[in-house]
């Protein structure tokens, strides 16, 4: 690669971008004003803010010398309170169970609704008219048992309860209903202090022991772990938002412009045009966060600093976000950048930010979850991950982390060059880069699918059929109403997945057999596909064990899929719908129609891995989706190379049957009669394990048959012939 022609490029890039006040505004003007503008916000609404009076109903409070005072005139009284400012936020309203409306004995429930409805009270609470009768014969119970004159009625110490009624559905109720709770407990505490002077029981006896709280949190841990939690989403958001828009500009831009065929015509190659573009965005990406983060810092240190305990961000913080901000930039600029070379235009391209960002999200909010925190099972997730690195980073966690972050780093680098590689390839596609605006009717779209029907489905077709697989079983799911776990599986098998694929090769393909690569294949490929499912079944029980501990399933979960396996007497209608129906089904969508018309990108192994993704979704618990996205790449590779989709039908039904043979037929711990114990041990969760050996053997045997596989002629489409003479070319082009 010349990088002269780089260089050039990205200056050029960023001379251009410098220009556009658009840009300047969003990347250093915007960071500047924005976060102090909201500091002064938060202090302007902080006066608007302070509670409000809370209005309290009390129907029937009891007037009892035994019992100690509730209520105080208009105020609950003063001695339940610690703070004097609360008794004023409490304003008491007291009425008897006779002024109340009519009907509150009998149905307390209306009356509360009416009084908050017509008279605007936060809360009501409610004594029942016989709670004072029923405490005098309480009290003389007690005495009674004090003193030992006769009996005591059991029925005499039980007191009815006092109600609170409040409406959860709004917060200022629900705020008052915490407060007026707190009140009521401690009048209760109250009374039973006095309960226990009048027996002669010294008042620790309640309470034997107190309750210290010492918080370990050392200095300064507080203001960190609040920065954490906020640093990093203003990051990764930021950082996706200023890799847009350049690289709206710098393709969908250039489009309108008309000076991409002036930069494409030059001597600089695709390659170099590309990582020029790729440099420029992630320059202005790194730069929008770095000035939205420092803004945010210097603005929230003021307003913090009227919290107490709260100051700035601890000055090593800024160290690792610098550090994080290089992969992350580089994410987000090689998406963007693909996504904004597919676009027709720049309003189009502003359409693909809410796609990604709904992606981006869930990933960056999922470590704000409680009780999420950095493990393995974690750091394999793109973007979460990182923030969850960045988060234990900030709070000062080095040694948690530590064993964490190769794998973190790992997964990013991953991320990264896939983006890369994408955003390469939609440079070297002239059907993407000079994509012209497409009219679209309904009868233009009908007509088209009708008359210009390939032999094998595009890559659009493929992608609906795959969305609409998962649509179906995601609405079929809460619509089955069989409790029959044999009668779910066919449904599913027969509705949801074979129906959609067969109706959509009829309708969208001119042929069905080239589309579902229904081909007589060769017997040895058909006898090496049945022979890895027999050889790889140790390795994918691993896997999913591996995967389990990972991510652990539920213990209920996992007690009913056994019992479902379990109480399945007849073992053939269990290996049908288990392992032949999803063998002919699965195998016509995911490795049939969806991976043919994925194959029109040009790339065997993006097909194969996207086919698998799909493949993998389908399945309804996470866990299995891992292991059946691995084992759906190796059907999809099965397929390619084979050219026919009887090996893969073949390989499908013998590694679901191994699987309930093994589950079923293997007795359970503690049996005696362990014959299987040569092949199998139980592990330490009580799952079924193969002996290392038996793995070793495994591993080697698939990788030698998947090899053979490899070495077999398959036939190429054309958009696979095209795509590798450009990168061979890009390889000579390099290499010289």
């Amino acid at each position: 690669m010349n990088w002269s022609n780089v260089k050039l490029i990205l200056a050029r890039e960023i001379r251009d971008q410098l220009r556009d006040r658009r840009t300047l505004f969003m990347i250093a003007v915007l960071p500047l004003v924005l976060y102090p503008l909201l500091g002064m916000s938060v202090f302007q609404v902080m006066q608007f803010m302070s509670e409000h009076a809370i209005r309290v109903l009390v129907v029937g409070a009891p007037e009892i010398g035994q019992l100690p005072p509730l209520v105080d005139k208009d105020r609950f009284a003063a001695d339940l309170f610690s703070d004097r400012e609360a008794i004023a936020l409490l304003q008491v309203t007291s009425r008897s169970s006779g002024d109340a409306a009519g009907g509150a004995a009998s149905n307390p429930l209306e009356l509360a609704r009416d009084e908050m409805r017509e008279d605007g009270f936060d809360v009501v609470v409610y004594f029942p008219p016989d709670f004072a009768e029923r405490f005098a014969r309480f009290s003389q119970a007690l005495a009674n048992s004090r003193s030992g004159k006769g009996p005591v009625n059991e029925a005499d110490l039980k007191l009815p309860g006092v109600a609170i009624y409040p409406n959860l559905a709004e917060d200022a109720s629900t705020a008052a209903y915490r407060r007026v709770a707190d009140v009521l407990s401690r009048w209760r505490d109250q009374i039973g202090r006095r309960n226990l002077e009048a027996s002669g029981i010294p008042l620790a006896a309640a309470k034997p022991f107190p309750i210290k709280t010492r918080d370990v949190a050392g200095k300064g841990q507080h203001t960190a772990a609040v920065w954490a939690k906020i640093l990093p989403f203003v990051l990764v958001i930021w950082a996706l938002t200023g890799a847009f828009y350049p690289a709206i500009d710098l393709c969908a831009g250039e489009k309108e412009r008309g000076t991409l065929e002036t930069l494409l015509s030059s001597p600089a190659e695709r390659l170099e045009i590309v990582w020029g573009k790729l440099l420029t965005i992630m320059l202005f990406s790194a730069a929008t966060a770095m000035l939205n983060l420092t803004s945010l810092a210097i603005t929230g240190s003021f307003v913090l600093s009227q919290i107490p305990n709260l100051g700035p961000p601890p000055a090593l913080a800024f160290v690792w976000l610098l550090l994080a901000l290089v992969p992350v930039s580089a994410l987000f600029a090689a998406l963007c950048l693909a996504l904004a070379a597919f676009a027709r235009s720049t309003k189009e391209g502003q359409y693909y930010l809410m796609p990604l960002v709904l992606v981006t999200m869930p990933l960056v909010i999922l470590p704000m979850a409680p009780g999420v925190e950095l493990n393995l099972g974690n750091s394999l997730i793109p973007i979460t991950g990182v923030v969850l690195l960045l988060r234990a980073m900030l709070e000062g966690n080095y040694l948690v982390v530590l064993p964490y972050t190769p794998v973190v780093v790992a997964v990013t680098l991953c991320c990264c060059l896939l983006a890369i590689r994408w955003a390469t390839d939609q440079f070297n596609t002239e059907s993407v880069l000079f994509r012209e605006s497409e009219r679209w009717g309904v009868s233009l779209w009908i007509r088209h699918l009708v008359r210009d029907r390939g032999a094998t489905p595009s890559f659009a077709d493929a992608m609906f059929c795959g969305v609409l697989i998962l649509l179906i079983k995601f609405f079929m799911s809460f619509g089955l109403i069989f409790s029959d776990f044999v009668t779910v599986a066919a449904v599913t098998q027969l509705v949801v997945i074979a129906t959609p694929v067969l109706l959509m090769t009829v309708m969208l393909t001119r042929s069905p057999a080239q589309t579902l690569l229904l081909r007589r294949p060769a017997l040895r490929a058909s006898l090496a596909a049945v022979l890895l499912a027999v050889v790889l079944h140790p390795t994918a029980n691993l896997l999913q064990v591996i995967v389990n501990r990972v991510y652990p399933l539920n213990e209920q979960l996992v007690q009913a899929l056994n019992r479902l396996l379990l109480e399945q007497d007849n073992i053939w209608i269990l290996l049908l719908v288990i392992a032949v129906m999803p063998a002919i089904c699965e195998e016509l969508a995911f490795r049939g129609f969806i991976l043919s018309g994925l194959r029109h990108m040009g790339h065997k192994w993006s097909a194969i891995i996207i086919s698998s993704i799909f493949f993998g979704a389908a399945h309804a618990l996470f866990q299995q989706s891992i292991v059946t996205f691995v084992v759906g790449m190796i059907l999809g590779f099965i397929a390619v190379q084979a050219g026919s989709l009887v090996p893969c039908m073949l390989f499908h039904v013998v590694h679901n049957s191994m699987g309930v043979l093994v589950h079923k037929l293997a007795p359970p711990a503690g049996d005696e009669t362990r014959w299987l114990d040569w092949l199998v041990r139980n592990g330490s969760a009580g799952e079924q394990l193969y002996h290392w050996p038996v793995l070793v053997v495994s591993i080697l045997a698939s990788a030698g048959i998947l090899y053979w596989f490899h070495r077999l002629p398959y036939a190429r489409t054309p958009e696979e012939s095209l795509q590798e003479a450009i990168e061979h070319q890009s390889a000579t082009w390099l290499a010289g």
